[in-house]
């Protein structure tokens, strides 16, 4: 993995935030609007995609390749484009669809950078509300209405305290899987639906000790990643491996808890 020097680091970083800027510039004005929803699935499941999510990514992927056409590109609506460099931007334009087009703002933009495979740098923008997290190796941090501030996962341990969340428990079609989401859920103190990647935000930033969802993507989960770390927090999939690729993942907010959480997860 590659050291990024201090100044080259704030670059990236600064970067990474302009794509998020050039991002809401497409999504906000399409917000609480009569915008055209396609299903992008085959199956019976609605997986929808709008024209905000589309223009989004467009508008990133152009900045990136005006820019740094050496870096590579992955994104939820277009195809991968393969650079010389071995950092890779992994893109969600809008994470949370089905929020944005109901009119519910936690959906957001996610713009992870990977170096040779490993999330380094991740942004969450929720423009509407104009809430923004950020993790890099030096700290995870918010930028809000409530100003700015470092984030730091809570230090709690067990699981009869701690507050569980995940987009929707109907998500864990597989029966054993859902039956283990049960298990923990009826362990914790509270638990709450429908935050997407809110949700792992909230983590980081100590207001949710454990978030969980079963059939993420990469570009779901790979911004979120360097939040939750470098605010002391924890991310496996459901049997501790990396959640760099998605699959059923949980993340917690420190080692503790997560060993606990795995455990009982395996049933």
């Amino acid at each position: 993995m590659t050291s990024f020097a201090s100044d080259e680091l704030a670059e990236l970083v600064e970067f990474a935030e302009e794509l998020a800027d050039i991002a809401a510039r497409e999504t906000v004005p399409m917000f609480r609007t009569n915008i055209a929803i396609d299903n992008k699935s085959r199956k019976a499941q609605f997986d929808p995609v709008t024209a905000a999510d589309r223009a989004a990514e467009r508008a990133i992927r152009d900045h990136i390749a005006a820019h740094h056409p050496e870096h590579s590109v992955r994104g939820e609506e277009m195809d991968d484009y393969a650079g010389s460099s071995p950092l890779t931007w992994v893109l969600d334009p809008i994470d949370g669809t089905k929020a944005f087009i109901v009119g519910i703002p936690v959906w957001a933009t996610l713009i992870g950078l990977l170096d040779r495979g490993a999330p380094r740098i991740g942004v969450m923008d929720q423009p509407f509300i104009g809430e923004r997290f950020v993790g890099t190796p030096q700290g995870s941090y918010v930028q809000g209405p409530l100003g700015a501030r470092r984030l730091q996962t809570r230090e709690l341990t067990r699981l009869e305290d701690a507050v569980l969340a995940t987009s929707d428990p109907h998500n864990f079609h597989d029966p054993w899987a859902s039956a283990r989401f049960h298990a923990l859920r009826e362990r914790v103190t509270l638990s709450r639906y429908g935050g997407d990647s809110y949700f792992y935000c909230l983590l980081a930033a100590g207001q949710i000790d454990i978030v969980t969802d079963p059939g993420l993507d990469d570009y779901d989960i790979v911004a979120l990643v360097p939040i939750i770390e470098n605010a002391g927090g924890i991310v496996t999939t459901w049997d501790g491996g990396s959640p760099v690729n998605g699959g059923t993942i949980v993340a917690t907010a420190n080692a503790a808890l997560h060993e606990t959480v795995l455990d009982l997860l395996a049933g």
